[in-house]
Formats: C-alpha cells, sequence, structure tokens
C-alpha cells in the first residue's frame, strides 16, 4: 500500500496535512508546489490498496485525474473549500468539502479529527485570511492575545512563502517547508526555527517594498494594484491583498502582477464584510478559480485585461 499526499503549497494547506500526520502518522508520497500549481493530483498515478489524500486544491480542477485513480482501485479522500463542480458518487471517494465563505480546509480538517490538533488549524486559518474564523477555533486552547497573534504571524508567513510563480521565487519548496514543519508538532517550537526565521525576515522586506506602491485605480467598492515583473512581487501578491483587505473591509482588491510573457496573474480579494464574487471573476476568464473571498487567474492575455476591470466593475461596483 502507497500513500499519496498531495497539498497546496500555502499555510492552509500545510497545515491541513501537518494535522493529520499528527494524528495518523504514515510515510508518503508528497505532491506539491506552488500555490497556483492546483491540478497537482495529474500527478498521482495510485492502484489498488493506494489511498491518497487531497488537501486545499479544487476539486473541478482535478476531477479527471482523481476518476483515472478512482477506477485504478484506490481510495481518495479529498479536503478542500473551492469551488468544486458536480462530485461524482463512488464508494472509493471520501469528500470533506465546504465552500463557505468563512471556512478554510485546515478547519475541515480539524472538524474531521474533532479538534485532535486545532492549533494548527488556528494557522492554517490565520494563513487563509480568516481571522474571525482562526479566533473562534482557538477559544477553546485559551491562548492570550500574544500567542494569537504569534500563530496568525506563522501562518501569514507560511503563506507568504506559497506565492510565487516558480518555485525559485520562493525561500523554500512547499514540500520542503512541510518537513521542516512535520518536525514540530507545536508551532511555538517551530517559531523559534532558522526557517522560520528566514521566512520572517523576507517577508518583512518584501512587504515594506509593497507597501510603497500606488493604486492603479481606487474607488470606493473596489482597488486595483499592478505589481512589476520581479521575485519579491511574485511572493507579495498575495498576503499583501490580505493586508488590503483588512485595512480596507468595505472594498475589493486586484493585485495584478506583470509576468515576463506579458501575461498578467491576479489575485483577487472579495472586501471582508462581503465575501462574496471572487470565485466567479476570477472564473469567468482562462486559467481562473478560487473561493468566494479569494480568487485568482494564473494568466490572463494582456488583450482580456480590460475586459478584466469591466467585470471587476460590474460585480463590485464603482
Amino acid at each position: 500500500m502507497t500513500y499519496y499526499d498531495v497539498f497546496n503549497g500555502d499555510a492552509d494547506g500545510i497545515c491541513a496535512l501537518q494535522q493529520l500526520r499528527l494524528h495518523t502518522p504514515v510515510a508518503s508520497t508528497l505532491i506539491t508546489g506552488v500555490k497556483r500549481d492546483i491540478k497537482l493530483v495529474d500527478q498521482v498515478s495510485a492502484a489498488r490498496g493506494d489511498v491518497v489524500t487531497v488537501l486545499d486544491v479544487a476539486f473541478e480542477k482535478n476531477l479527471k485525474a482523481v476518476q483515472a485513480n478512482l477506477e485504478r482501485g484506490a481510495q481518495v479522500h479529498y479536503f478542500d473549500h473551492h469551488q468544486s463542480g458536480p462530485i461524482p458518487e463512488h464508494p472509493g471517494l471520501h469528500v470533506h468539502i465546504d465552500t463557505r465563505a468563512d471556512v478554510c480546509t485546515s478547519l475541515l480538517v480539524d472538524a474531521y479529527l474533532q479538534g485532535a490538533h486545532r492549533v494548527w488549524a488556528v494557522v492554517g486559518a490565520f494563513g487563509d485570511n480568516l481571522d474571525n474564523s482562526a479566533r473562534q477555533a482557538a477559544a477553546p486552547l485559551n491562548l492570550d492575545e500574544s500567542r494569537l497573534l504569534q500563530l496568525r504571524e506563522l501562518g501569514i508567513c507560511l503563506n507568504y512563502n506559497g506565492y510565487g510563480i516558480t518555485l525559485d521565487d520562493l525561500y523554500f519548496p512547499p514540500e520542503e517547508l512541510y518537513r521542516q514543519v512535520a518536525q514540530h508538532p507545536d508551532p511555538f517550537t517551530f517559531m523559534k526555527s532558522a526557517t522560520f526565521q528566514t521566512l520572517r525576515a523576507g517577508y518583512a522586506s518584501d512587504m515594506a517594498q509593497a507597501r510603497q506602491l500606488a493604486p492603479d485605480l481606487e474607488t470606493e467598492n473596489r482597488a486595483v494594484y499592478v505589481l512589476p515583473p520581479a521575485p519579491w512581487a511574485n511572493r507579495v501578491s498575495g498576503v499583501f491583498g490580505n493586508e488590503l483587505a483588512s485595512a480596507a473591509p468595505a472594498r475589493a482588491h486586484a493585485l495584478v502582477t506583470q509576468m515576463a510573457g506579458g501575461e498578467y496573474r491576479i489575485s483577487v480579494r472579495a472586501p471582508q464584510n462581503r465575501k462574496e464574487g471572487a470565485d466567479l471573476l476570477c472564473s469567468a476568464f482562462p486559467s481562473g478559480g478560487g473561493r468566494k473571498g479569494a480568487a485568482g487567474i494564473n494568466q490572463l492575455p494582456p488583450d482580456l485585461y480590460p475586459a478584466f476591470l469591466a467585470k471587476f466593475q460590474e460585480i463590485y461596483g464603482d
């Protein structure tokens, strides 16, 4: 029997897997990538009796690969909170999908494990910019505000490492980062490691540059920031979007990163006081998708950029 752990390379994917493997340790084949690399199940060729666990990647984007593995006799356990599309019935498929805007994959795993390793679910929720959900989950842990803020910082830094056009943009490949995290059942112990200190310093440096950017467009309901084609901008697009969303909770934000080939990579954050529409906006374009509160487009051709801006205005208004 072979175990495959397929997970998004961001905080939510890493923290979801951390909980599962603290609860049920197994030697597994790890499959992950940069945050936007979501057709990960294509890399799995499981056989009868094998177990495939998929965490925090959209079911809809992996449907064919999931079906292929099921047909070969594998068991597939799927945890996610993105748009799913139709979910087929199969005795080997075990689905835990919830697309509500205040839920992330780490919280779904936490519910499945009945809170066995909840502190890591809190980290994952903070990393996914779900501060209220993270604090609600943390209530039974009786952590003081200082400790909660440390977990929030950890979640943000883990999430920050997942963004990039390629693995070369990242400080740590997500597989390596997970292996470092997995050595520390206690997140506060991990925060003493050199790995975390590297992420913390990188985050501070990149965000200092991002905070100097002026918006290309700013209205009462929406704002657009254009980032240059540079590794720091590739790394920071998601966490900068989260910060902007928290600072202006009534406004939708789009972060547009210029790619070397001329296309645009876009991250969208719905208003925090109305977490809806981001998935509809981004899925209207090729290579787009996500969830209600946060979504993105991997490669938007330049000629579709005006259409994106028009759709952004249509959904969120002036």
